[in-house]
């Protein structure tokens, strides 16, 4: 059985990947920088309108990694 995805692991992942900083991220999202790295950092659980931002911000597929478990689930 596959862990849960921490998906603010996966964006910080994907942020440090693309050089860029939660500052940078925050701007582009419309967020204060040091809640949106809280939320990050301790959260496996986004809000779907802040990861529709990120995603967009990122140029990343966020929502594919959650597409992908439900697969994974409905397999079993």
């Amino acid at each position: 059985m596959h862990s849960d995805i921490d998906i603010g692991d996966l964006i910080l992942q994907k942020l440090k990947e693309k050089e860029r900083t939660i500052v940078w991220l925050a701007k582009k999202v419309g967020r204060d920088d040091s809640n949106l790295g809280k939320t990050l950092k301790n959260s496996k659980y986004i809000h779907f309108d802040l990861l529709l931002r990120i995603s967009s911000a990122l140029e990343e597929d966020f929502f594919a990694y959650g597409s992908q478990r439900v697969k994974e689930m409905q397999k079993r």
